[in-house]
Protein backbone atom coordinates (compact mmCIF):
# COMPACT_ATOMS: atom_id res chain seq x y z
CA UNK A 1 0.00 0.00 0.00
CA UNK A 2 1.44 3.22 -0.77
CA UNK A 3 2.05 5.81 2.08
CA UNK A 4 1.92 9.40 2.69
CA UNK A 5 4.33 11.37 3.87
CA UNK A 6 3.60 13.26 6.79
CA UNK A 7 5.23 15.91 8.68
CA UNK A 8 6.59 14.20 12.10
CA UNK A 9 4.98 17.08 14.55
CA UNK A 10 1.61 15.89 13.27
CA UNK A 11 1.78 13.75 16.31
CA UNK A 12 -12.81 -16.59 8.10
CA UNK A 13 -13.29 -18.41 5.47
CA UNK A 14 -16.89 -18.27 5.20
CA UNK A 15 -19.07 -15.11 5.15
CA UNK A 16 -20.28 -14.18 8.33
CA UNK A 17 -23.98 -16.13 9.15
CA UNK A 18 -24.61 -14.23 12.35
CA UNK A 19 -23.18 -11.39 13.84
CA UNK A 20 -23.75 -11.40 17.89
CA UNK A 21 -25.47 -7.76 18.42
CA UNK A 22 -23.74 -5.81 21.62
CA UNK A 23 -24.56 -6.88 24.94
CA UNK A 24 -23.92 -4.20 27.98
CA UNK A 25 -22.95 -6.07 31.62
CA UNK A 26 -23.95 -4.07 34.29
CA UNK A 27 -21.45 -4.96 37.19
CA UNK A 28 -21.30 -1.78 40.05
CA UNK A 29 -22.40 0.41 36.93
CA UNK A 30 -19.53 -0.48 34.97
CA UNK A 31 -19.97 -0.98 31.25
CA UNK A 32 -18.11 -3.59 29.97
CA UNK A 33 -17.86 -4.96 27.07
CA UNK A 34 -18.27 -8.46 25.61
CA UNK A 35 -15.03 -9.95 23.81
CA UNK A 36 -15.01 -9.27 20.07
CA UNK A 37 -16.52 -12.52 18.03
CA UNK A 38 -14.22 -15.23 17.67
CA UNK A 39 -11.43 -13.49 19.65
CA UNK A 40 -10.27 -11.90 16.54
CA UNK A 41 -11.73 -8.51 15.65
CA UNK A 42 -10.19 -8.25 11.98
CA UNK A 43 -11.88 -11.59 11.29
CA UNK A 44 -14.95 -9.91 12.12
CA UNK A 45 -14.33 -7.12 9.80
CA UNK A 46 -12.93 -9.23 6.48
CA UNK A 47 -16.56 -10.86 6.90
CA UNK A 48 -18.48 -8.26 6.96
CA UNK A 49 -16.21 -6.47 4.12
CA UNK A 50 -16.62 -9.04 2.04
CA UNK A 51 -20.35 -9.78 2.60
CA UNK A 52 -20.80 -5.91 1.58
CA UNK A 53 -18.43 -6.11 -1.39
CA UNK A 54 -18.82 -9.11 -3.03
CA UNK A 55 -22.37 -9.22 -4.76
CA UNK A 56 -21.03 -5.97 -6.04
CA UNK A 57 -18.07 -6.56 -7.91
CA UNK A 58 -18.86 -10.71 -8.37
CA UNK A 59 -22.03 -9.52 -10.59
CA UNK A 60 -20.09 -6.66 -12.35
CA UNK A 61 -17.39 -8.97 -13.32
CA UNK A 62 -19.49 -11.40 -14.99
CA UNK A 63 -22.18 -8.20 -16.57
CA UNK A 64 -24.82 -9.44 -14.18
CA UNK A 65 -25.23 -6.41 -11.79
CA UNK A 66 -27.95 -4.27 -13.50
CA UNK A 67 -29.83 -7.81 -13.73
CA UNK A 68 -29.34 -8.77 -10.37
CA UNK A 69 -28.94 -6.00 -7.78
CA UNK A 70 -31.95 -6.16 -5.63
CA UNK A 71 -32.92 -1.43 -5.82
CA UNK A 72 -34.80 -0.53 -2.91
CA UNK A 73 -35.36 3.37 -3.07
CA UNK A 74 -36.71 5.82 -0.14
CA UNK A 75 -40.33 6.14 -0.23
CA UNK A 76 -39.74 10.06 -0.89
CA UNK A 77 -36.91 8.88 -4.03
CA UNK A 78 -36.97 12.01 -6.39
CA UNK A 79 -36.81 11.82 -10.58
CA UNK A 80 -33.16 10.59 -11.11
CA UNK A 81 -32.46 7.58 -12.81
CA UNK A 82 -29.96 4.82 -13.80
CA UNK A 83 -27.85 6.20 -10.70
CA UNK A 84 -27.52 3.98 -8.08
CA UNK A 85 -25.52 0.96 -9.55
CA UNK A 86 -22.57 3.67 -9.75
CA UNK A 87 -22.97 4.28 -6.54
CA UNK A 88 -22.84 0.80 -5.08
CA UNK A 89 -19.73 0.45 -7.51
CA UNK A 90 -18.01 4.05 -6.61
CA UNK A 91 -18.66 3.59 -3.03
CA UNK A 92 -17.73 0.41 -2.04
CA UNK A 93 -14.59 0.91 -4.23
CA UNK A 94 -13.40 3.50 -2.11
CA UNK A 95 -13.53 1.84 0.93
CA UNK A 96 -12.31 -1.88 0.11
CA UNK A 97 -9.16 -0.35 -1.47
CA UNK A 98 -6.87 -0.15 0.95
CA UNK A 99 -7.71 -3.73 1.81
CA UNK A 100 -7.20 -4.73 -1.58
CA UNK A 101 -3.65 -2.92 -2.05
CA UNK A 102 -1.98 -5.36 0.60
CA UNK A 103 0.07 -7.94 -1.09
CA UNK A 104 -1.75 -11.38 -1.83
CA UNK A 105 -0.76 -14.40 0.90
CA UNK A 106 -1.90 -17.82 1.17
CA UNK A 107 -4.44 -17.30 4.27
CA UNK A 108 -7.75 -17.30 4.28
CA UNK A 109 -8.25 -13.71 4.26
CA UNK A 110 -5.49 -13.19 1.14
CA UNK A 111 -7.60 -15.89 -0.92
CA UNK A 112 -11.26 -13.97 -0.52
CA UNK A 113 -8.95 -10.38 -0.56
CA UNK A 114 -7.73 -11.95 -4.29
CA UNK A 115 -10.59 -12.91 -5.41
CA UNK A 116 -12.29 -9.77 -4.74
CA UNK A 117 -9.71 -7.58 -6.25
CA UNK A 118 -9.56 -9.91 -9.37
CA UNK A 119 -13.58 -9.06 -9.76
CA UNK A 120 -13.31 -5.37 -8.87
CA UNK A 121 -10.33 -5.02 -11.91
CA UNK A 122 -12.64 -7.21 -14.21
CA UNK A 123 -15.93 -5.07 -13.43
CA UNK A 124 -14.08 -2.01 -13.84
CA UNK A 125 -13.39 -2.76 -17.55
CA UNK A 126 -17.08 -3.96 -17.38
CA UNK A 127 -18.84 -0.62 -16.12
CA UNK A 128 -16.64 1.59 -18.70
CA UNK A 129 -17.27 -0.44 -21.70
CA UNK A 130 -20.25 0.62 -23.61
CA UNK A 131 -20.86 -2.29 -25.15
CA UNK A 132 -21.51 -4.19 -21.61
CA UNK A 133 -24.94 -4.53 -20.21
CA UNK A 134 -23.04 -3.31 -16.96
CA UNK A 135 -21.88 -0.16 -18.65
CA UNK A 136 -22.39 2.27 -15.65
CA UNK A 137 -24.12 6.10 -16.32
CA UNK A 138 -21.40 8.90 -15.63
CA UNK A 139 -23.08 10.72 -18.74
CA UNK A 140 -26.93 11.46 -17.42
CA UNK A 141 -28.02 13.35 -13.68
CA UNK A 142 -25.80 15.18 -11.74
CA UNK A 143 -25.42 12.10 -9.09
CA UNK A 144 -22.41 10.62 -11.21
CA UNK A 145 -20.31 13.42 -10.01
CA UNK A 146 -20.27 11.89 -6.73
CA UNK A 147 -19.83 8.19 -7.14
CA UNK A 148 -17.72 8.77 -9.84
CA UNK A 149 -14.87 10.51 -7.02
CA UNK A 150 -15.90 7.70 -4.89
CA UNK A 151 -14.37 5.64 -7.65
CA UNK A 152 -11.61 8.05 -7.96
CA UNK A 153 -11.04 7.61 -4.56
CA UNK A 154 -10.25 3.85 -5.03
CA UNK A 155 -7.38 4.42 -7.59
CA UNK A 156 -6.32 6.77 -5.27
CA UNK A 157 -6.14 5.28 -2.10
CA UNK A 158 -4.61 1.73 -4.41
CA UNK A 159 -3.24 3.11 -7.56
CA UNK A 160 -0.73 -0.16 -7.76
CA UNK A 161 -3.50 -2.30 -7.17
CA UNK A 162 -6.42 -0.55 -8.91
CA UNK A 163 -5.21 1.62 -11.48
CA UNK A 164 -2.09 0.51 -12.38
CA UNK A 165 -3.29 -2.97 -13.67
CA UNK A 166 -5.86 -2.18 -15.89
CA UNK A 167 -5.27 -2.61 -19.78
CA UNK A 168 -4.94 0.72 -21.53
CA UNK A 169 -8.40 0.77 -23.30
CA UNK A 170 -10.17 0.18 -19.82
CA UNK A 171 -7.54 3.06 -18.31
CA UNK A 172 -8.86 5.51 -21.55
CA UNK A 173 -12.19 4.72 -21.10
CA UNK A 174 -12.25 5.65 -17.85
CA UNK A 175 -10.54 8.89 -18.06
CA UNK A 176 -13.41 9.53 -20.93
CA UNK A 177 -15.95 9.23 -18.28
CA UNK A 178 -14.46 11.23 -15.91
CA UNK A 179 -13.87 13.89 -18.20
CA UNK A 180 -17.70 13.70 -19.33
CA UNK A 181 -18.61 14.68 -16.19
CA UNK A 182 -17.84 18.27 -16.94
CA UNK A 183 -21.09 19.00 -18.83
CA UNK A 184 -22.40 19.43 -15.21
CA UNK A 185 -21.33 21.81 -12.45
CA UNK A 186 -21.09 20.76 -8.89
CA UNK A 187 -23.55 22.23 -6.11
CA UNK A 188 -21.57 24.72 -3.94
CA UNK A 189 -21.75 22.52 -1.26
CA UNK A 190 -19.46 19.44 -0.84
CA UNK A 191 -20.11 18.55 -3.93
CA UNK A 192 -17.41 20.76 -4.99
CA UNK A 193 -14.91 18.29 -3.40
CA UNK A 194 -16.13 15.57 -5.79
CA UNK A 195 -14.96 17.21 -8.77
CA UNK A 196 -11.78 18.38 -7.24
CA UNK A 197 -10.56 15.16 -6.31
CA UNK A 198 -11.41 13.73 -9.86
CA UNK A 199 -9.20 16.41 -11.73
CA UNK A 200 -6.93 16.39 -9.47
CA UNK A 201 -6.63 12.40 -9.96
CA UNK A 202 -6.46 13.45 -13.41
CA UNK A 203 -3.69 15.32 -13.12
CA UNK A 204 -2.17 13.01 -10.79
CA UNK A 205 -2.32 10.29 -13.70
CA UNK A 206 -0.44 12.59 -16.67
CA UNK A 207 -4.18 13.99 -18.04
CA UNK A 208 -2.45 17.96 -19.47
CA UNK A 209 -6.33 19.25 -19.56
CA UNK A 210 -7.04 18.99 -15.74
CA UNK A 211 -9.69 21.60 -14.47
CA UNK A 212 -7.72 23.38 -12.34
CA UNK A 213 -10.12 26.27 -12.24
CA UNK A 214 -12.60 23.94 -10.37
CA UNK A 215 -9.96 23.01 -8.03
CA UNK A 216 -9.12 25.92 -7.13
CA UNK A 217 -12.67 26.97 -6.44
CA UNK A 218 -13.66 24.33 -4.42
CA UNK A 219 -10.28 25.11 -2.23
CA UNK A 220 -11.38 28.49 -1.81
CA UNK A 221 -14.59 27.85 -0.53
CA UNK A 222 -13.66 25.57 1.79
CA UNK A 223 -11.04 28.10 3.09
CA UNK A 224 -13.87 30.10 3.32
CA UNK A 225 -16.73 27.84 5.25
CA UNK A 226 -14.10 26.47 8.08
CA UNK A 227 -16.12 27.30 11.16
CA UNK A 228 -13.85 26.79 13.34
CA UNK A 229 -12.46 23.46 16.32
CA UNK A 230 -12.14 20.88 13.30
CA UNK A 231 -15.76 21.34 11.32
CA UNK A 232 -16.36 22.67 8.14
CA UNK A 233 -19.80 24.09 6.66
CA UNK A 234 -21.13 22.49 4.49
CA UNK A 235 -21.79 25.45 1.86
CA UNK A 236 -22.83 29.10 3.01
CA UNK A 237 -24.95 27.43 5.95
CA UNK A 238 -23.76 25.17 8.77
CA UNK A 239 -25.27 21.53 9.01
CA UNK A 240 -24.43 19.82 12.06
CA UNK A 241 -24.53 15.93 10.22
CA UNK A 242 -21.96 13.49 9.28
CA UNK A 243 -20.88 15.12 5.91
CA UNK A 244 -17.38 16.36 7.48
CA UNK A 245 -16.82 12.44 7.10
CA UNK A 246 -18.38 11.28 4.54
CA UNK A 247 -16.66 13.66 2.26
CA UNK A 248 -14.96 17.30 3.63
CA UNK A 249 -12.16 16.12 5.76
CA UNK A 250 -11.29 12.92 3.22
CA UNK A 251 -11.26 14.08 0.46
CA UNK A 252 -9.99 17.76 0.71
CA UNK A 253 -6.73 16.04 2.73
CA UNK A 254 -6.12 13.60 -0.13
CA UNK A 255 -7.00 16.60 -2.88
CA UNK A 256 -4.27 18.70 -1.33
CA UNK A 257 -1.52 15.63 -0.97
CA UNK A 258 -1.93 15.43 -5.02
CA UNK A 259 -1.40 18.86 -5.44
CA UNK A 260 1.30 19.50 -2.80
CA UNK A 261 2.71 16.04 -4.51
CA UNK A 262 2.79 18.22 -7.85
CA UNK A 263 4.11 21.14 -6.68
CA UNK A 264 0.71 22.73 -6.96
CA UNK A 265 0.01 23.98 -3.69
CA UNK A 266 2.24 24.65 -0.64
CA UNK A 267 2.99 21.55 2.07
CA UNK A 268 1.54 24.19 4.91
CA UNK A 269 -1.91 23.93 2.91
CA UNK A 270 -2.54 20.22 3.17
CA UNK A 271 -0.67 20.21 7.00
CA UNK A 272 -3.39 22.39 8.28
CA UNK A 273 -6.03 20.38 6.35
CA UNK A 274 -4.42 17.35 7.87
CA UNK A 275 -4.34 18.93 11.92
CA UNK A 276 -7.63 19.83 11.22
CA UNK A 277 -9.07 16.13 9.91
CA UNK A 278 -7.29 14.49 13.18
CA UNK A 279 -9.12 17.25 15.50
CA UNK A 280 -12.46 16.17 13.88
CA UNK A 281 -11.23 12.22 13.80
CA UNK A 282 -11.10 13.18 17.74
CA UNK A 283 -14.51 14.16 18.13
CA UNK A 284 -15.92 11.56 15.95
CA UNK A 285 -13.83 8.94 18.72
CA UNK A 286 -15.54 10.55 21.69
CA UNK A 287 -18.86 10.42 20.29
CA UNK A 288 -18.59 7.02 20.24
CA UNK A 289 -20.87 5.92 23.42
CA UNK A 290 -20.29 2.99 26.06
CA UNK A 291 -21.94 0.59 23.75
CA UNK A 292 -20.57 1.16 20.79
CA UNK A 293 -23.38 3.82 19.18
CA UNK A 294 -22.77 7.35 18.14
CA UNK A 295 -25.48 10.69 17.84
CA UNK A 296 -28.42 10.00 15.03
CA UNK A 297 -28.12 13.70 13.84
CA UNK A 298 -28.12 15.28 10.55
CA UNK A 299 -29.51 13.68 6.96
CA UNK A 300 -27.60 10.21 5.24
CA UNK A 301 -28.16 8.76 8.68
CA UNK A 302 -28.87 5.42 6.84
CA UNK A 303 -25.39 5.56 5.37
CA UNK A 304 -24.36 3.72 8.98
CA UNK A 305 -20.61 3.58 9.63
CA UNK A 306 -19.86 6.06 6.68
CA UNK A 307 -20.02 8.46 9.85
CA UNK A 308 -16.51 7.18 11.12
CA UNK A 309 -14.45 7.45 7.50
CA UNK A 310 -12.35 10.50 8.93
CA UNK A 311 -11.23 8.47 11.97
CA UNK A 312 -11.16 5.13 9.86
CA UNK A 313 -8.99 6.72 7.43
CA UNK A 314 -6.17 8.87 10.25
CA UNK A 315 -6.51 5.31 11.75
CA UNK A 316 -5.40 3.68 8.27
CA UNK A 317 -2.43 6.31 7.81
CA UNK A 318 -1.35 5.30 11.30
CA UNK A 319 -1.26 9.32 12.16
CA UNK A 320 -4.27 9.26 15.27
CA UNK A 321 -5.23 12.20 17.38
CA UNK A 322 -2.41 12.46 20.70
CA UNK A 323 -3.74 10.40 23.19
CA UNK A 324 -6.03 7.99 20.83
CA UNK A 325 -4.36 4.42 20.70
CA UNK A 326 -4.88 2.60 17.53
CA UNK A 327 -6.46 -0.37 19.60
CA UNK A 328 -8.42 1.44 21.58
CA UNK A 329 -10.10 3.00 17.46
CA UNK A 330 -9.99 -0.60 16.25
CA UNK A 331 -12.20 -1.68 19.54
CA UNK A 332 -14.95 1.89 19.13
CA UNK A 333 -15.02 1.35 15.88
CA UNK A 334 -16.09 -2.97 16.04
CA UNK A 335 -18.78 -2.48 18.42
CA UNK A 336 -20.07 0.47 16.24
CA UNK A 337 -19.96 -2.47 13.30
CA UNK A 338 -21.35 -5.17 15.34
CA UNK A 339 -24.07 -2.86 16.21
CA UNK A 340 -25.00 -1.68 12.42
CA UNK A 341 -23.83 -4.16 10.35
CA UNK A 342 -25.50 -7.60 11.51
CA UNK A 343 -27.68 -9.80 9.52
CA UNK A 344 -30.51 -7.77 9.50
CA UNK A 345 -28.50 -4.84 7.60
CA UNK A 346 -29.00 -7.27 4.50
CA UNK A 347 -31.17 -9.08 2.73
CA UNK A 348 -31.91 -12.65 1.63
CA UNK A 349 -29.61 -12.13 -1.14
CA UNK A 350 -26.81 -10.15 0.75
CA UNK A 351 -27.70 -6.50 -0.51
CA UNK A 352 -27.75 -3.81 1.76
CA UNK A 353 -31.25 -2.75 3.05
CA UNK A 354 -32.85 0.87 3.76
CA UNK A 355 -32.02 2.00 7.58
CA UNK A 356 -30.08 2.41 10.27
CA UNK A 357 -29.41 -0.98 12.04
CA UNK A 358 -31.90 -3.04 10.07
CA UNK A 359 -34.89 -2.09 7.62
CA UNK A 360 -36.05 1.13 8.32
CA UNK A 361 -37.33 2.32 4.77
CA UNK A 362 -39.11 5.23 5.55
CA UNK A 363 -35.21 7.03 7.21
CA UNK A 364 -33.90 6.98 4.21
CA UNK A 365 -33.49 10.70 2.42
CA UNK A 366 -35.02 11.67 -1.33
CA UNK A 367 -32.18 10.87 -3.05
CA UNK A 368 -31.16 7.56 -1.52
CA UNK A 369 -30.95 4.31 -2.83
CA UNK A 370 -29.75 0.82 -2.46
CA UNK A 371 -26.38 1.69 -3.65
CA UNK A 372 -26.05 4.77 -1.84
CA UNK A 373 -25.56 2.65 0.91
CA UNK A 374 -21.97 1.17 0.39
CA UNK A 375 -20.96 4.25 2.32
CA UNK A 376 -20.83 1.86 4.82
CA UNK A 377 -17.51 0.42 3.58
CA UNK A 378 -15.85 3.62 4.39
CA UNK A 379 -15.68 2.53 8.19
CA UNK A 380 -13.25 -0.06 6.82
CA UNK A 381 -10.30 1.67 5.63
CA UNK A 382 -8.21 0.04 8.79
CA UNK A 383 -8.49 -2.72 7.05
CA UNK A 384 -5.29 -2.02 4.70
CA UNK A 385 -3.09 -2.12 7.96
CA UNK A 386 -1.68 -5.56 7.84
CA UNK A 387 -2.52 -8.32 10.45
CA UNK A 388 0.62 -7.82 12.44
CA UNK A 389 -0.24 -4.13 13.21
CA UNK A 390 -1.02 -2.54 16.52
CA UNK A 391 -4.45 -1.85 15.61
CA UNK A 392 -5.15 -5.31 14.61
CA UNK A 393 -3.06 -7.05 17.47
CA UNK A 394 -2.73 -4.54 20.27
CA UNK A 395 -4.32 -5.88 23.54
CA UNK A 396 -8.01 -4.86 23.44
CA UNK A 397 -8.51 -1.06 24.96
CA UNK A 398 -11.77 1.39 25.93
CA UNK A 399 -11.88 3.92 23.88
CA UNK A 400 -13.06 7.60 25.69
CA UNK A 401 -16.55 7.34 26.27
CA UNK A 402 -15.91 4.44 28.04
CA UNK A 403 -13.25 5.42 30.16
CA UNK A 404 -15.29 8.09 31.58
CA UNK A 405 -18.28 6.57 32.27
CA UNK A 406 -15.87 4.01 34.49
CA UNK A 407 -14.72 6.58 35.85
CA UNK A 408 -11.33 6.36 34.69
CA UNK A 409 -8.88 9.14 33.66
CA UNK A 410 -9.32 10.24 29.73
CA UNK A 411 -7.74 12.71 27.90
CA UNK A 412 -9.48 16.28 28.22
CA UNK A 413 -11.27 17.65 25.31
CA UNK A 414 -10.17 21.75 24.07
CA UNK A 415 -10.75 23.26 21.25
CA UNK A 416 -7.96 24.33 18.79
CA UNK A 417 -7.05 27.60 16.91
CA UNK A 418 -6.02 26.33 13.59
Amino acid sequence: MERRKFLGSVSGAVMLSAITPFEMVADNNILTPPPPANGNDRELWVNIIYKMANPIFSNLAKGTLKKNMLVEKSPFYDSRKNVTYLEAVGRCLAGIAPWLALPDDSSEEGRLRASLRSNVLKGIANGVNPSSPDYLNFRKEHQPIVDAAYMVHGFVRARKALWEPLDAQTKTRVITELKALRTRKAFDSNWLLFTALTESFLLSIGEKDWDKKAVDKALDKFDEWYVGDGWYSDGPTFALDYYNSFVIHPMLVDTLEILVRHNIKPQADYDRALKRMLRYADQLERMISPVGTFPVIGRSITYRTGAMQALAQVALEEILPEGVSPAQVRCALTKVTENMLGDEAFDENGWLKLGFTGHTPEIADYYTSTGSLYMASLSFLPLGLPADNPFWNGPAEEWTSQKAWNGAAFAKDYHVKY
